[in-house]
Protein backbone atom coordinates (compact mmCIF):
# COMPACT_ATOMS: atom_id res chain seq x y z
CA UNK A 1 0.00 0.00 0.00
CA UNK A 2 1.43 3.39 -1.01
CA UNK A 3 1.66 6.34 1.36
CA UNK A 4 -1.19 8.07 -0.48
CA UNK A 5 -3.38 4.98 -0.15
CA UNK A 6 -2.55 4.68 3.55
CA UNK A 7 -3.40 8.33 4.13
CA UNK A 8 -6.68 7.98 2.23
CA UNK A 9 -7.57 4.89 4.27
CA UNK A 10 -6.87 6.61 7.58
CA UNK A 11 -8.65 9.80 6.49
CA UNK A 12 -11.68 7.66 5.67
CA UNK A 13 -11.40 5.93 9.04
CA UNK A 14 -11.37 9.30 10.83
CA UNK A 15 -14.40 10.35 8.79
CA UNK A 16 -16.24 7.18 9.82
CA UNK A 17 -15.32 7.65 13.49
CA UNK A 18 -16.56 11.23 13.39
CA UNK A 19 -19.78 10.21 11.63
CA UNK A 20 -20.41 7.61 14.33
CA UNK A 21 -19.67 10.11 17.09
CA UNK A 22 -16.71 8.02 18.25
CA UNK A 23 -14.24 10.24 20.13
CA UNK A 24 -10.63 9.29 20.87
CA UNK A 25 -11.64 8.81 24.50
CA UNK A 26 -14.45 6.39 23.70
CA UNK A 27 -12.27 4.56 21.20
CA UNK A 28 -9.52 4.23 23.80
CA UNK A 29 -11.97 2.54 26.17
CA UNK A 30 -13.12 0.18 23.42
CA UNK A 31 -9.52 -0.77 22.61
CA UNK A 32 -8.44 -0.88 26.26
CA UNK A 33 -5.78 1.74 25.58
CA UNK A 34 -5.03 5.20 26.92
CA UNK A 35 -6.38 8.17 24.99
CA UNK A 36 -2.83 9.37 24.34
CA UNK A 37 -1.94 5.97 22.85
CA UNK A 38 -4.88 6.17 20.45
CA UNK A 39 -3.88 9.68 19.39
CA UNK A 40 -0.34 8.44 18.72
CA UNK A 41 -1.71 5.63 16.55
CA UNK A 42 -3.36 8.15 14.28
CA UNK A 43 -0.52 10.66 14.42
CA UNK A 44 2.10 8.03 13.54
CA UNK A 45 -0.22 6.06 11.23
CA UNK A 46 1.07 2.94 12.96
CA UNK A 47 -1.82 0.49 12.65
CA UNK A 48 -1.38 -3.26 12.51
CA UNK A 49 -4.10 -5.15 10.64
CA UNK A 50 -5.36 -6.59 13.93
CA UNK A 51 -5.56 -3.14 15.50
CA UNK A 52 -7.31 -1.74 12.42
CA UNK A 53 -9.86 -4.56 12.61
CA UNK A 54 -10.57 -3.70 16.27
CA UNK A 55 -11.02 -0.01 15.48
CA UNK A 56 -13.43 -0.85 12.66
CA UNK A 57 -15.32 -3.27 14.90
CA UNK A 58 -15.80 -0.49 17.45
CA UNK A 59 -18.01 1.33 14.91
CA UNK A 60 -19.66 -1.81 13.47
CA UNK A 61 -17.54 -1.90 10.33
CA UNK A 62 -15.16 -4.35 8.73
CA UNK A 63 -11.82 -3.52 7.14
CA UNK A 64 -13.41 -4.46 3.80
CA UNK A 65 -16.10 -1.80 4.39
CA UNK A 66 -13.38 0.75 5.13
CA UNK A 67 -11.39 -0.11 2.00
CA UNK A 68 -14.55 0.18 -0.10
CA UNK A 69 -15.34 3.60 1.34
CA UNK A 70 -11.74 4.76 0.85
CA UNK A 71 -11.85 3.74 -2.80
CA UNK A 72 -15.06 5.73 -3.25
CA UNK A 73 -13.39 8.74 -1.62
CA UNK A 74 -11.28 9.12 -4.77
CA UNK A 75 -14.45 10.01 -6.65
CA UNK A 76 -16.12 13.41 -6.71
CA UNK A 77 -17.55 14.35 -3.35
CA UNK A 78 -21.02 15.00 -4.76
CA UNK A 79 -22.37 13.71 -8.05
CA UNK A 80 -24.35 15.91 -10.42
CA UNK A 81 -26.86 14.68 -12.96
CA UNK A 82 -27.66 16.34 -16.25
CA UNK A 83 -30.70 18.60 -16.41
CA UNK A 84 -32.45 16.08 -18.65
CA UNK A 85 -31.77 13.26 -16.16
CA UNK A 86 -33.29 15.36 -13.39
CA UNK A 87 -36.32 16.08 -15.58
CA UNK A 88 -36.83 12.36 -16.22
CA UNK A 89 -36.71 11.58 -12.50
CA UNK A 90 -38.94 14.49 -11.48
CA UNK A 91 -41.57 13.55 -14.07
CA UNK A 92 -42.31 10.21 -12.39
CA UNK A 93 -42.44 9.95 -8.60
CA UNK A 94 -42.23 6.14 -8.70
CA UNK A 95 -39.17 6.30 -10.94
CA UNK A 96 -37.50 8.75 -8.56
CA UNK A 97 -38.34 6.53 -5.59
CA UNK A 98 -36.87 3.51 -7.38
CA UNK A 99 -33.66 5.39 -8.16
CA UNK A 100 -33.46 6.56 -4.54
CA UNK A 101 -33.75 3.00 -3.21
CA UNK A 102 -31.11 1.68 -5.61
CA UNK A 103 -28.78 4.55 -4.68
CA UNK A 104 -29.19 3.58 -1.03
CA UNK A 105 -27.96 0.06 -1.64
CA UNK A 106 -31.24 -1.79 -2.18
CA UNK A 107 -31.24 -4.66 -4.64
CA UNK A 108 -33.72 -4.66 -7.50
CA UNK A 109 -35.89 -7.19 -5.65
CA UNK A 110 -35.77 -5.19 -2.41
CA UNK A 111 -36.72 -2.01 -4.27
CA UNK A 112 -39.55 -3.80 -6.08
CA UNK A 113 -40.97 -5.13 -2.80
CA UNK A 114 -40.63 -1.75 -1.12
CA UNK A 115 -42.55 -0.07 -3.94
CA UNK A 116 -45.13 -2.87 -4.12
CA UNK A 117 -44.68 -3.34 -7.87
CA UNK A 118 -45.04 -6.41 -10.09
CA UNK A 119 -41.81 -7.43 -11.82
CA UNK A 120 -43.08 -6.22 -15.19
CA UNK A 121 -43.52 -2.68 -13.82
CA UNK A 122 -40.11 -2.87 -12.13
CA UNK A 123 -38.45 -3.84 -15.40
CA UNK A 124 -40.13 -0.87 -17.07
CA UNK A 125 -38.65 1.48 -14.45
CA UNK A 126 -35.21 -0.05 -14.92
CA UNK A 127 -35.55 0.42 -18.68
CA UNK A 128 -36.34 4.13 -18.17
CA UNK A 129 -33.37 4.56 -15.82
CA UNK A 130 -31.14 2.77 -18.34
CA UNK A 131 -32.41 4.96 -21.18
CA UNK A 132 -31.63 8.04 -19.06
CA UNK A 133 -28.10 6.67 -18.57
CA UNK A 134 -28.52 6.55 -14.81
CA UNK A 135 -27.63 2.87 -14.57
CA UNK A 136 -26.92 -0.34 -16.44
CA UNK A 137 -28.67 -3.61 -15.63
CA UNK A 138 -27.69 -7.11 -16.76
CA UNK A 139 -29.85 -10.14 -17.52
CA UNK A 140 -29.70 -11.22 -13.86
CA UNK A 141 -31.02 -7.79 -12.78
CA UNK A 142 -27.66 -6.81 -11.33
CA UNK A 143 -27.47 -3.01 -11.36
CA UNK A 144 -24.43 -0.81 -11.95
CA UNK A 145 -25.26 2.77 -11.03
CA UNK A 146 -23.70 5.72 -12.84
CA UNK A 147 -23.98 7.90 -9.73
CA UNK A 148 -23.63 7.50 -5.98
CA UNK A 149 -24.57 9.39 -2.85
CA UNK A 150 -24.52 12.25 -2.21
CA UNK A 151 -26.09 13.80 -5.30
CA UNK A 152 -25.94 17.56 -5.71
CA UNK A 153 -29.36 18.41 -7.13
CA UNK A 154 -29.60 21.71 -9.00
CA UNK A 155 -30.74 24.48 -6.66
CA UNK A 156 -33.60 25.48 -8.94
CA UNK A 157 -33.78 22.19 -10.78
CA UNK A 158 -36.82 19.93 -11.26
CA UNK A 159 -35.93 17.42 -8.51
CA UNK A 160 -35.14 20.12 -5.96
CA UNK A 161 -38.46 21.86 -6.71
CA UNK A 162 -40.30 18.55 -6.36
CA UNK A 163 -38.61 17.83 -3.03
CA UNK A 164 -39.42 21.30 -1.71
CA UNK A 165 -43.11 20.91 -2.59
CA UNK A 166 -43.20 17.56 -0.82
CA UNK A 167 -41.36 18.92 2.23
CA UNK A 168 -43.83 21.77 2.62
CA UNK A 169 -46.85 19.53 2.03
CA UNK A 170 -45.80 16.49 4.06
CA UNK A 171 -42.61 16.60 6.10
CA UNK A 172 -43.31 19.64 8.27
CA UNK A 173 -46.90 18.60 9.00
CA UNK A 174 -45.80 15.92 11.50
CA UNK A 175 -45.78 16.57 15.28
CA UNK A 176 -42.16 15.28 15.58
CA UNK A 177 -42.89 13.51 18.86
CA UNK A 178 -42.09 9.94 17.85
CA UNK A 179 -39.01 7.87 18.52
CA UNK A 180 -36.05 9.03 16.45
CA UNK A 181 -37.73 12.36 15.67
CA UNK A 182 -36.66 15.87 16.59
CA UNK A 183 -37.76 19.39 15.78
CA UNK A 184 -36.14 22.49 17.19
CA UNK A 185 -36.44 26.14 16.20
CA UNK A 186 -34.28 29.04 17.34
CA UNK A 187 -34.42 32.73 16.52
CA UNK A 188 -31.95 35.39 17.60
CA UNK A 189 -30.15 38.50 16.41
CA UNK A 190 -26.69 37.55 15.15
CA UNK A 191 -23.75 39.39 13.65
CA UNK A 192 -22.61 38.61 10.11
CA UNK A 193 -19.60 36.76 11.53
CA UNK A 194 -21.83 34.54 13.66
CA UNK A 195 -24.10 33.80 10.70
CA UNK A 196 -21.08 32.67 8.65
CA UNK A 197 -20.02 30.36 11.50
CA UNK A 198 -23.54 28.97 11.74
CA UNK A 199 -23.70 28.28 8.00
CA UNK A 200 -20.36 26.44 8.16
CA UNK A 201 -21.73 24.30 10.98
CA UNK A 202 -24.81 23.51 8.88
CA UNK A 203 -22.53 22.46 6.01
CA UNK A 204 -20.61 20.25 8.44
CA UNK A 205 -23.81 18.59 9.66
CA UNK A 206 -24.90 17.99 6.07
CA UNK A 207 -21.52 16.39 5.38
CA UNK A 208 -21.88 14.20 8.49
CA UNK A 209 -25.32 13.10 7.27
CA UNK A 210 -23.80 12.16 3.90
CA UNK A 211 -20.97 10.29 5.66
CA UNK A 212 -23.46 8.27 7.70
CA UNK A 213 -25.47 7.48 4.57
CA UNK A 214 -22.32 6.25 2.81
CA UNK A 215 -21.35 4.26 5.89
CA UNK A 216 -24.73 2.52 6.04
CA UNK A 217 -25.36 2.02 2.33
CA UNK A 218 -24.37 -1.68 2.41
CA UNK A 219 -26.04 -2.45 5.73
CA UNK A 220 -28.92 -4.96 5.52
CA UNK A 221 -32.18 -3.28 4.53
CA UNK A 222 -33.95 -4.69 7.60
CA UNK A 223 -31.63 -2.68 9.87
CA UNK A 224 -32.31 0.69 8.21
CA UNK A 225 -35.04 3.31 8.29
CA UNK A 226 -35.55 6.07 5.75
CA UNK A 227 -34.65 9.33 7.50
CA UNK A 228 -34.94 12.94 6.33
CA UNK A 229 -32.96 15.86 7.72
CA UNK A 230 -34.09 19.43 7.01
CA UNK A 231 -31.77 22.37 7.66
CA UNK A 232 -32.64 25.99 6.95
CA UNK A 233 -31.28 29.38 7.92
CA UNK A 234 -32.15 32.86 6.66
CA UNK A 235 -32.80 36.39 7.90
CA UNK A 236 -36.36 36.34 9.19
CA UNK A 237 -38.66 38.18 11.59
CA UNK A 238 -41.89 36.85 13.11
CA UNK A 239 -44.87 38.41 11.31
CA UNK A 240 -46.33 39.55 14.65
CA UNK A 241 -43.17 41.58 15.28
CA UNK A 242 -43.34 43.09 11.79
CA UNK A 243 -46.98 44.08 12.37
CA UNK A 244 -46.06 45.67 15.71
CA UNK A 245 -43.26 47.68 14.10
CA UNK A 246 -45.65 48.88 11.38
CA UNK A 247 -48.14 50.10 13.98
CA UNK A 248 -45.50 51.92 16.03
CA UNK A 249 -43.58 53.41 13.11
Amino acid sequence: MTMNETKRLLDTLKQCLRARGMTYRRLARALNLSESSVKRLFANESFTLARLERVCAAIDMTVADLVHMASRARETRAHSLTLEQERVLASDATLLACFYLLLNGRSVEEARERLGLPMRAMRALLAKLTEARLLDVDTKLKVRLHASLPIAWRHDGPVRRLYERQVRAEFLQAPFTGRGEALTFHSAELTSASVRILLRKIDRLAADFADLAALDVHAPARTKTSVALLMACRPWVFSMFSAYRARTA
